[in-house]
């Protein structure tokens, strides 16, 4: 028997008679070893839509509903929530899961239902010719890999050539999804480079850090999610790695990642596709319209930290997408048809962001039919112990196109003849 974890968003009168409403399915994940990551972007996430709800009255007159459905970052769980709320009006799934997102690739493309899969899933779905309902703007993992050896070329004076720099990864889907990218700079830049997976769930990694000492690597790239994200950095800290050596992907950069490690974790770096903090205007009224008036999704106390502004982030572009889906239809009730449209023609401006109440929130961007991932941009964070706080150290840097590009070609090329897709947007 299915268990489906409902919440409903949506306030509504309950003598009221039944009305439309636009409804955002959130595949989070609440239990199991994931929980620490899942739980402060489910909220940010509920949270922005309900904040629209209690402040707008909804997106364009209709209230939203988010339909929660715990997966535990299991695979199969992933696939019996979209199963189970797909017929519910669903506009967009937003999988939070690189495997789940493999999974549901197919699937959602064959319902016609659009999906975000914001900074993770399978890169290659930015080329739109080949995957026409999957969006991964504004951000994928081979833009933070290319960013990443750019800030440590730039670190190391200009040149990485002769440099040793290993991945250390989750030893799955989703940590697996740099090495190609990585494999080819290491070509172009002249750097040694090495992989070391961790096995979920990544609570021991002594042999790692044992290798990672006895190899000296120059520099550490880490993709891990989880618990796992804290072992790391308290390891690191346990082995002396220097900490301005050692970085994130933006799934490894929360502040549960570090706190554990206490001084230890000063200086560690993450890869950022958002601004950090609580000093945007947005978050004053989510106190004031969503935590103040006991509608949070969870306790309150997260607002401003990194993953809860991710979840917030994820709804807001979701947010603009279903008002530009309105406007160009002249209707406030929209299809997921309608959905996918208006994402493939998004464009995010700073205006937009100010107006949101998230000024500078994240680099400006736009979607076409043949690019569904933006521009590619991400900053480095490094985290500050004494404050207890993250801090944006770099501006917001492109990838190198000429390295991501041709590997998203690649790849999309590969997924459209194992699957007899025929590109689009001619």
């Amino acid at each position: 028997m299915k268990k489906v974890l409902v919440t409903t968003v949506a306030a509504m009168m309950a003598a009221a008679p039944a009305m439309a409403e636009l409804v955002f399915p959130s595949l989070s994940y609440r239990t199991g070893p994931f929980a620490a990551g899942g739980i402060p972007f489910a909220d940010g996430y509920a949270d922005y839509f309900t904040l629209l709800n209690e402040r707008d009255g909804g997106i364009g007159g209709e209230m939203v509903n988010v339909i929660e459905c715990e997966t535990a970052y299991n695979t199969e769980k992933g696939v019996e929530c979209y199963e189970a709320t797909k017929d519910q009006g669903a506009l967009l799934y937003q999988p939070l899961s690189t495997g789940i997102t493999y999974q549901l690739i197919p699937k959602a493309t064959a319902d016609g239902i659009p999906m975000h899969t914001m900074g993770y899933g399978r890169t290659s779905a930015k080329n739109g010719k080949v995957f026409s309902n999957v969006f991964n703007y504004p951000v994928n993992y081979w833009d933070g890999a290319s960013v990443g050896i750019k800030h440590f070329k730039e670190v190391a004076g200009g040149s990485l050539k002769g440099k040793k720099i290993t991945l250390l990864h989750f030893n799955g889907a989703y940590g697996k999804e740099p090495i190609p990218t990585l494999e080819k700079l290491a070509e172009i830049e002249g750097f040694e480079f090495n992989a070391i997976p961790i096995d979920y769930p990544g609570q021991e990694q002594k042999s790692q850090w044992l290798q990672i000492r006895r190899e000296r690597p120059d520099y550490v790239l880490f993709w891990g999610w989880g618990v796992m994200n804290q072992v790391a950095v308290q390891e690191a800290a346990n082995v002396r790695f220097p900490m301005e050596n050692f970085m994130g992907i933006w799934w490894s950069g929360a502040e549960q990642d570090v706190l554990p490690a206490g001084d230890g974790a000063n200086g560690y770096k993450a890869l950022q596709f958002h601004n950090v903090g609580s000093d945007f205007p947005v978050f004053d009224d989510i106190q004031k319209y969503v935590v103040d008036s006991g509608k949070a999704a969870g306790a309150g106390d997260q607002i401003g930290t990194v993953l809860y502004n991710r979840g917030v982030y994820a709804a807001f572009l979701a947010a603009e997408a279903a008002k530009d889906a309105q406007a160009a239809n002249g209707t406030s009730t929209i299809t997921p048809a309608m959905m996918r449209d208006a994402m493939e023609a998004l464009e995010i401006t700073g205006a937009e962001m100010a107006a949101a109440g998230l000024p500078n929130f994240g680099p400006e961007f736009k979607v076409t039919c043949e690019n569904h991932g933006g521009d590619g941009m991400a900053a480095v964070a490094q985290w500050d112990a004494s404050a207890k706080k993250w801090n944006l150290i770099s501006d917001f840097v492109a990838s190198d196109a000429s390295v991501v590009g041709p590997l998203i070609e690649a790849d999309s090329a590969a997924y459209a003849a194992e699957n007899n897709i025929e590109e689009r947007c001619n």
